[in-house]
């Protein structure tokens, strides 16, 4: 009996390889969505927390240049957060590129795998016809061989 292989297996198993890269990516993409997610968060609570610094020190008493300076970090922490915001964002449109990525590749890997049962089904078919056609042979010749 012929043994099945089918002749575009290089290109499924492409398909399957560009499907797992693209998984990797995302993965890869989601991991830096949550990284900058958490830097986001670390630098709007330092800023909270010299805030409500600032806040006290002024009721406290506190030089003008030291609440000053204390004003002035947290006008930094503003620009970080904003550009960190900023940062957030690509990283989600990244991470949204990623999954269309993904989900092309799964469909590409799909179709391969389906042509490849049907081309399966059609050689079992044939193999089964013939398989068939060889057991009528047989039976017709014994019919024959029996007769005489």
């Amino acid at each position: 009996m012929a043994k099945y292989r089918y002749p575009y297996q290089k290109i499924v198993d492409l398909k399957s390889s560009e499907k797992t890269q693209a998984e990797w990516l995302l993965a890869a993409a989601v991991g830096k969505l949550e990284q900058e997610e958490r830097t986001l968060a670390r630098l709007q609570e330092e800023r909270s927390a010299w805030l409500d610094r600032l806040q006290r020190e002024a009721e406290g008493g506190a030089s003008l240049a030291e609440l000053q300076m204390m004003q002035s970090y947290v006008d930094y922490l503003n620009a970080a957060i904003h550009k960190q915001q900023e940062n957030v964002q690509q990283a989600r449109a990244e991470k949204e590129r990623r999954r269309a990525a993904l989900a092309d590749r799964m469909i590409d890997e799909k179709v391969w795998l389906k042509a490849k049962e049907r081309d399966f089904r059609n050689f079992m078919q044939m193999r089964q016809r013939t398989e068939q056609n060889e057991l009528d042979e047989i039976a017709s010749v014994r019919f024959v061989y029996t007769a005489n």
